[in-house]
């Protein structure tokens, strides 16, 4: 039987992740070297050939991809098990560690937090780093944190088995208008409406996505007059007449609308951005992780029922 080394399988998945062996080797604190002497090791004892020179660089053969397929198996196995013993030796306190967006910090992982300390039994404590999507989830297979939050549109898909994604939320989006705006009080608001307006919202990234993609269900392409991604700067420029912006209610809920902008439901459009949380394949069975998950679905849905 062939025997299987899960140290060097792991540098293996590292380096399909990250694409280089020097990307590889920062990863795992390892030189190149050692990390390209681990795999032609690994290489030999499976008796396959795992990578092939392509110029400069290295790319996985099809027998690399086969043996990863397999060991994807292996390691959310190991999460689960390595969950439970973590509940069995902590009962169920521990640590959480969570990635979240920043919207997402004051709006879903707050209260998460303080229902968790609200239970009668001892809870997970929960730490708490900001990152967007991108870094949320390198941190994630890194296995330097346990969770992340970030928008649906930039989850990992249902075919990545490195991870387990849950649909949270899906947040309204409103659209802010200056206070003297001719439509601030009009008795029902479309998007199409402000076709002709000049709006705000960032040069790129996912808020630019989302605004765009609204406005085009509409059935009309947004003008871009300013570019920010901060929401004090989008909201200083609505109030001063400069453009119209979209803004999710998660955003606008902690209370950070100016007085000169009016904020108008969409009704008719109802425009919306999902919001979903990813463990590392296997985690999501925890019992802290588990704890966790359960109190921002429960977050999530106070949220949305005071819509």
């Amino acid at each position: 039987m062939t025997e299987w080394d899960l140290k060097k399988l792991r540098i293996l998945r590292t380096l399909r992740d990250r694409g280089t062996v020097t990307a590889t080797a920062e990863a795992l604190l390892m030189t190149p070297s050692a990390v390209s002497q681990q795999l032609s090791n690994l290489s030999r004892q499976l008796g396959v050939p795992l990578l092939e020179a392509r110029g400069r660089r290295v790319r996985l053969t099809d027998a690399a991809h086969l043996v990863l397929r397999h060991t994807e198996a292996v390691f959310a196995q190991l999460e689960r098990a390595d969950a439970e013993l973590t509940g069995y030796l902590r009962g169920e306190a521990g640590e959480v560690r969570i990635a979240a967006f920043s919207t997402a910090v004051p709006a879903l992982v707050v209260p998460a937090v303080r229902r968790l300390r609200a239970e009668d039994r001892p809870g997970p404590g929960v730490r708490v780093r900001e990152a967007e999507a991108a870094q949320a989830y390198e941190l994630l297979a890194a296995g330097e944190v346990d969770l992340a939050l970030s928008l649906a549109a930039h989850a990992p898909t249902a075919r990545d088995p490195r991870f387990t994604v849950l649909p949270l939320l899906a947040d309204r989006l409103d659209v802010a208008l200056p206070a003297d705006h001719r439509l601030a009080a009009a008795p029902a608001l479309r998007l199409a409406d402000l076709s002709g307006d000049p709006w705000i919202f960032g040069g790129s990234g996912p808020w630019s996505q989302i605004t765009t993609a609204a406005c085009e269900a509409a059935g009309f392409v947004p003008e871009q007059a300013h570019s920010a991604s901060g929401w004090t700067a989008i909201l200083a420029m609505v109030e001063a007449g400069m453009g119209v912006a979209l803004v999710p209610r998660m955003a606008s809920a902690q209370r950070c609308v100016r007085d000169g902008v009016v904020m108008r439901a969409l009704d008719a459009d109802q425009p919306r951005r999902h919001v979903a949380a990813a463990v590392r394949h296997g985690a999501e069975r925890g019992p802290g992780v588990a704890r966790v998950l359960a109190a921002l679905t429960a977050a999530a849905e106070s949220f949305t029922s005071t819509e």
